[in-house]
């Protein structure tokens, strides 16, 4: 989002009153703004640059206000006053117009058919009689910024160019011509330049080198000329110094130059709708003329207005409200946008004005009348349809091989997604070309120039840097990479990869295979050339030769394995041999990549029964069955109770991904409400019991999950008698009640006469410190004096983690019904001082 930073005590005179910072803040917030930061020029410069630049600096309050990046016309002073007087109905939204010079011909600017290879678009305007004061220009500068760093993309799709109209004489010519041909004195400067001189000056201005790139390449730079030959300006790069903007300018000639003519007519009409207020006739535009090569004559700006139609049911239906139609189109016009009842219905003609180009779907409408209304102000509601939340296939395989990959002894390493092409290229034996590398236009440092297509030289760069370590050392990383691909939209795809390398004074590739081999019976795949997996021998420049196998599984080639070629090992920076494992695991996911998000409830008994359908409104609502025995068990009982609430865990209805005739009939099986610790089950109730009043046009169930309605009329047991779960609703005779409260006393009195069993669990935890500075035995001192009844302390010892920092791994019995894990890592994580986090590194009962 744009930041604009704006004078406190300018704002709030704009704004005709002045108010606490807690009060403008609230304000901002009721527009969708935010007031992100409330400084002064004094201490930004301090906080950047130290106390010793500050000196001298202002004082002045500023205010710094964070925009949504789509609304243009709120990135300067005169805007944003205009947005919140409108709002605040102090002011209405003023009617911009385009008219024709009073004195003299319309301003022409002619394009030539030479910018087609560099910028073909122009368009232009002319603000007459404009009054300046150093507010005003230091805004009118500072919006020209704002638009080129977010519509105009850094000057790429649309140039800015201000001139003062009475230093120029039309008719301009925009034209393309060799960079040794264009000779002019820029902006700021005390003599001319060629263009070519101009691109080595500016390589070092901290400024204009970031637009350099756009035109540094082309055989034809653009340029602008008026009828004397004056160059107005080299559009995207520098304006001329001849025609420079002051206070003392009367008439602004602004032309934008583009590669995209859409972007450029909206930084026009933003440019002058919010400066034309300075003027001598507030909000009016003198229109300009631009001739095309073809002959095509157009007139900007365009200022055009638009009206668009839609309902207040549709509002109120997305917004979750529920406001007259009058009521609504009071909120929008409040939101600059005017609009009125047309009568038709509840139907809103809404007029769409020239500084809101963000508004191109009746969903944007939507969304300002949701703003002011007030989002504070929506009622909270349930929302119609519950999901519940499944994790990708792909990131649950990953996190099942990372912890059997920790179990066989490698430590895991995570490291940076971009690196620098000799990484990926020249220090592992290939040519840059061959990586498919996607490549960072600009890159800050040669560190960060592409984005990695290989796990391998991350983690021989973290060998390298923890060469110090105990030998040996076994790495592996799962993450992504990134590899060019024409087949999608973005050009590129990610790409999840597993690799391992074990660095050792002997090479140890029997460790990697075994790795391999170890994966692989994780992944369930069998060592066989056709339906498994096998390696055969292949060259690779990265690999020592005749010590490298690609890894086939199911025929298709998935990596490679092999030692390390004594090149590449030197060019990190390491000194002994290296085994290296890498390949892709996303093709170990076949085809369950995506998981089923319901699966079928079992049923005891399956009996068809009759149940209202979609349209039978009439229908009365069915009656509570008289049993609540289900396959859950009695849902009377808390047992019962629990079984659907685990049931309901990862589901959001009782089958299918929408609610039917089954949710409704096990709803009328629950007595009462349950209770929040029923976490599942009281969500899904809640959700269920919204359809109450619409639960007979509710689909019919697809596999009969129901309960059967009783029937004590029916003189004969028939099928339709019998409870779908399987309850029993015969009642039970007075002896063979007795009988089981017998028997059940006899068995509780045997069973108290038996030692109670004590569960116990062995616990190994892994207590990480924050870095390598922290006093280990100071920690370890912590830990043990965590003191509970039930809790014993045992053996602990120091493992290594890297970069010099060690972790505590202690072990403890526990007694199960008194300690729990997460009590302890709670108690352990409470000495801050020491401890980063507790990890449970083994478990098992006792």
């Amino acid at each position: 989002m744009p930041t604009v930073g704006v004078k406190r005590d300018i704002l709030f005179s704009a704004l005709g009153r002045s108010y606490t910072d807690e009060e403008f803040d609230e304000l901002c917030f009721e527009f969708g703004l935010e007031l992100d930061e409330i400084t002064s020029e004094k201490e930004i410069i301090s906080r950047e640059q130290g106390d010793s630049k500050a000196s001298g600096a202002s004082d002045v309050i500023l205010y710094k206000i964070d925009v949504p990046a789509n609304r243009y016309d709120l990135l300067c002073l005169e805007g944003l006053v205009r947005g919140l007087q409108v709002f605040k109905n102090k002011l209405e939204a003023p009617r911009y117009s385009r008219v024709s010079p009073t004195t003299g011909e319309v301003q022409r600017l002619i394009i030539t058919k030479e910018t087609a290879a560099v910028r073909p678009h122009a368009v232009a305007a002319v603000l007459r009689n404009i009054t300046f004061t150093k507010e005003r220009y230091d805004s009118f500068i500072e919006l020209q910024e704002k638009l080129h760093q977010n519509v105009c993309r850094k000057r790429s799709l649309v140039a800015i160019g201000t001139h003062d109209l009475d230093t120029i004489s039309g008719p301009f010519t925009y034209t393309a011509k060799p960079p040794g041909d264009i000779s002019f004195k820029p902006l700021n400067q005390n003599k001319e330049y060629t263009a070519s001189q101009l691109m080595s000056l500016y390589k070092t201005d901290s400024h204009l080198r970031h637009y350099l790139h756009i035109i540094e390449d082309k055989p034809v730079y653009p340029v602008i000329y008026d009828s004397n030959g004056v160059v107005l300006s080299m559009p995207p790069i520098i304006n001329g110094d001849h025609s420079k903007i002051s206070l003392t300018t009367k008439n602004v000639f602004i032309e934008c130059t583009a590669t995209d003519l859409t972007k450029a007519k909206i930084v026009l009409d933003v440019m002058v709708t919010m400066f034309s207020q300075y003027c001598s006739r507030p909000f009016t535009v003198e229109e300009a003329e631009v001739v095309y090569p073809d002959g095509k004559t157009c007139i900007y700006p365009e200022l055009a207005y638009r009206k668009e139609k839609l309902t207040s049911e549709f509002i109120n239906r997305k917004v979750g409200i529920s406001e007259p139609t009058e009521k609504i189109a009071q909120l929008l016009t409040r939101m600059c946008l005017l609009s009125q009842p047309t009568g038709a219905g509840d139907e809103i003609e809404v007029e769409i004005p020239p500084t809101r180009p963000d508004v191109i779907h009746a969903c944007d409408i939507m969304e300002d009348a949701a703003i002011a209304y007030g989002f504070n102000n929506i009622t909270r509601t349930t929302p119609r349809t519950y999901t519940v939340a499944n994790q990708f296939p792909i990131n649950k395989l990953t996190e099942l091989l990372r912890q059997d990959l920790a179990a066989a002894g490698f430590t895991e390493a995570l490291n940076f997604a971009l690196c620098s092409q000799e990484d990926i290229a020249d220090k592992l034996g290939k040519k840059i070309s061959d990586t498919r590398a996607v490549h960072i236009s600009n890159p800050k440092t040669a560190e960060f120039q592409v984005a990695r297509t290989s796990l391998l030289p991350g983690l021989l760069k973290t060998v390298a840097a923890n060469r110090k370590m105990p030998l040996p050392l076994k790495l592996f990383e799962i993450s992504d990479v990134v590899l060019k691909d024409e087949t999608k939209d973005v050009g590129a795809r990610n790409s999840r990869r597993f690799c391992a390398i074990y660095y050792n004074k002997s090479p140890g590739f029997e460790v990697i295979h075994g790795l391999l081999d170890r994966t692989m019976q994780l992944l369930e795949v069998k060592a066989a050339r056709e339906q498994g997996y096998h390696i055969q021998a292949a060259d690779d420049s990265t690999f020592f030769p005749g010590r490298c196998a690609e890894i086939f599984v199911h025929g298709k080639s998935v990596g490679r394995l092999g030692v390390l070629h004594p090149d590449v090992i030197s060019r990190f920076e390491l000194s002994m041999p290296c085994s290296a494992l890498e390949m892709d695991i996303e093709p170990f996911l076949g085809h369950t990549a995506e998981a089923l998000l319901t699966h079928d409830v079992p049923m005891r008994e399956s009996i068809k029964h009759s149940l209202p359908r979609q349209g039978d409104s009439q229908q009365p609502l069915p009656a509570p069955p008289a049993s609540t025995k289900t396959v859950f068990g009695d849902l009377k009982s808390q047992e019962g109770l629990k079984a659907l609430n685990d049931f309901l865990a990862d589901k959001s209805y009782m089958e299918g991904f929408e609610a039917s005739q089954a949710d409704a009939a096990v709803f009328d099986a629950i007595p009462s409400t349950p209770t929040q610790t029923l976490q599942h089950l009281w969500r899904w109730y809640n959700h269920i019991k919204s359809f109450q009043t619409e639960r007979v046009r509710l689909p019919a169930t697809k596999t009969q999950f129901v309960l059967l309605n009783a029937c004590p009329s029916s003189e004969h047991t028939s099928d339709e008698d019998i409870d779908l779960f399987g309850s029993e609703d015969e009642a039970e005779s007075a002896e063979t009640a007795r009988i089981k409260e017998q028997r059940l006393a006899e068995y509780a009195a045997k069973k108290s006469k038996k030692p109670a069993l004590i569960a116990k669990s062995s616990i190994l935890l892994d207590v990480k410190p924050w870095d390598d500075e922290t006093d280990m035995s100071k920690l370890e001192e912590c830990v043990r004096s965590v003191r509970m009844d039930g809790l014993l302390w045992g053996q602990s010892k120091l493992l290594p983690v890297g970069y010099g920092i060690k972790k505590l791994q202690i072990a403890c019995v526990v007694e199960d019904d008194k300690v729990g894990t997460d009590v302890l890592e709670e108690a352990i994580t409470a000495f801050e001082e020491y401890v980063q986090s507790v990890d449970v590194a083994a478990f098992n009962k006792i």
